[in-house]
């Protein structure tokens, strides 16, 4: 086969196999995202109890660096320490290297049944969790049809002229093998697709072990890398746990990198196979990691800290620099380019919606005052924005409209007022419970605060189905959000019961808590109910929504 040919082979492979470690890592954060903030929420008791808690999340997302990722939100809300966050990510590592080791057992009896129970379940059920489980499913299964594709498309380069003199040359420059690893690591953005990449290429007899340790330990640095790379632009306290990782990892593999070009690290002992012995050495090196690096998580916290202090005027600094208004005051004369310019600056008040929707449980938890500024600077751009839509459509209006024209124009001033009035909710009445909560210092049950999570969660996913009915006008999504109202009455019906079950009860903490309580869920409902309304005209356009819930009298 031509090399043009394998290597375009070996390249659809390898970003098959991209695609389906980030398919099954987002149908675990859809199915059970909440639950697993959670569990990482409460694993702050001591530092054994989160490496447990990053192993596991780490097993489910199939990534170190979404536990990264989460743990460094986390720590800039100022709930989770960042020796507790070091703690996690070292466990976050070893259940990256659990992962692979089970990715990379023979498991092509299991394929085509994850083939097809995978699609059967996202596209024959309606309900959210076992289409997420659909998705999860045939993500592992396109995990072991690109493995499989890999192997086949690397056989070919056994028999090439150019490998042996690159193997060779490697086999003597363990650096440049190692550095090679971790920019390419780095660069796919995932440790784990990297190291099951070469298992494969030693599976072929490609990649001897003089070479494959520094390609496993390289792909570790790049692990390392990648968190850091993509919290360059967070507060410092979130940047300071991706950091710790980075000296962790960076430290050891290139303490073993050492140790290797001295002594040439024997791998006999972990296995049969090339491809079995490089899958365990990966295991045994983050093992090792947890083990030596575990009690050192204080240490580099104040390391971290010093290279990364906490600015003075943090706490007045202004938001990240936003995107600039899509209203085009130059295509005004040009209704339907206007009207495209109002949704655009929609979605843009959607996204900064998001923004301030997101860490209202992280806030409600650490009372974090800067968080809590923050949020209500958002608001200010949402008041803004709104104005804005209104005043430009209201020029738009002065000009030639058709009749469905100046209809949409209606339609956007609607949306962007109920945005805004979500905007106040959360800036005004939900900032407003925190500061109490804090103030306070009120502890929520067990129960009440599961269930104001899991109304939260709601609404986050709401808001992004909200903004996709904007901007698609899709009839089945709009039927979707709609009936997403129902279930968030229902909730909030099962939670007020619940809560007055527990007042009943005497319990301690819900009665403290109850004002909060009740009211926060009010808040999540009435949110929810406005976002909702964006759906409303696709459905009256096409005869889907009913004129009123009252029923014809008998």
């Amino acid at each position: 086969m031509h090399l043009s040919l394998v290597v375009l082979h070996l390249a659809g492979a390898v970003m098959l196999l991209l695609w389906a470690v980030r398919m099954v890592r987002t149908g675990f954060e859809r199915a059970a995202g909440t639950s697993m903030r959670e569990a990482l929420r409460g694993a702050r008791a001591g530092r054994v109890q989160a490496a447990g808690a990053g192993a596991a999340l780490a097993v489910l997302l199939q990534s170190s660096t979404a536990v990264a990722i989460l743990a460094a939100g986390f720590a800039a809300t100022g709930i989770l320490p960042v020796a507790t966050g070091l703690a996690a990510l070292l466990g976050a590592d070893l259940g990256s290297a659990l992962v692979v080791q089970v990715l990379s057992f023979d498991l092509s009896w299991l394929l085509p049944v994850l083939l097809f129970i995978g699609p059967l379940l996202f596209l024959k059920f309606e309900q959210r969790s076992v289409k997420q489980v659909g998705r999860i499913l045939l993500g592992i299964g396109l995990v072991l049809l690109s493995l499989r594709l890999i192997g086949e498309a690397t056989e070919p380069l056994r028999q090439s002229v150019f490998l042996p003199v690159a193997i060779g040359y490697l086999r003597d420059d363990f650096i440049t093998a190692f550095a090679l690893a971790a920019g390419f690591a780095w660069l796919i953005h995932s440790s784990v697709a990297a190291v099951l990449l070469f298992a494969a290429f030693a599976a072929q007899g490609m990649l001897p072990h003089e070479v494959g340790i520094p390609f496993v330990l390289g792909a570790n640095l790049g692990g390392g890398l990648i968190s850091v790379w993509l919290t360059r632009n967070e507060a410092p306290p979130a940047r300071r746990i991706p950091l710790g990782n980075l000296m962790f990892r960076g430290i050891a593999a290139a303490g073993v990198l050492l140790v290797h070009g001295v002594f040439a690290i024997p791998l006999d002992a972990l296995g049969e196979g090339a491809a079995r012995q490089l899958v365990n050495f990966h295991l045994v090196f983050n093992l090792a990691l947890l083990a030596v690096c575990l009690p050192l998580v204080a240490t580099v916290e104040r390391v971290v800290s010093a290279l990364l202090p906490e600015p003075a005027a943090f706490a007045d600094a202004e938001p990240a620099a936003r995107p600039a208004s899509a209203l085009d005051p130059t295509v005004i004369s040009h209704p339907k380019l206007a009207l495209a310019s109002a949704t655009r600056e929609l979605l843009r008040m959607g996204e900064t919606l998001e923004l301030m929707l997101r860490p209202v449980m992280d806030l409600l938890e650490s009372g974090n005052t800067e968080e809590i500024a923050r949020v209500r600077r958002l608001d200010r751009e949402i008041n803004s924005a709104h104005t804005g839509i209104k005043l430009f459509i209201a020029e738009v209006n002065r000009g030639a409209l058709t009749t469905a024209e100046a209809q949409r124009g209606i339609e956007l001033t609607d949306v962007a007022i109920n945005l805004e009035h979500v905007g106040d909710i959360v800036a005004k009445s939900l900032m407003k419970l925190v500061e109490e909560k804090a103030k306070r210092r009120l502890t929520f049950s067990p129960e009440g605060w599961a269930e104001m999570t899991a109304l939260h969660a709601r609404v986050l996913a709401n808001t992004q189905l909200a903004m996709n009915v904007l901007i698609s006008a899709d009839l089945d999504t709009a039927r979707q959000l709609v009936k997403e109202k129902e279930v968030m009455r229902r909730l909030e019906r099962q939670s007020h019961d619940r809560h007055l079950a527990r007042l009943q009860s005497g319990k301690s903490q819900s009665i403290e808590t109850s004002d909060i309580h009740l009211e926060m869920v009010r808040a999540f409902k009435e949110i929810n109910s406005l976002l909702v309304t964006v759906a409303y005209p696709i459905l009256s356009e096409n005869g889907h929504l009913l004129e009123s819930r009252l029923a014809e009298p008998a």
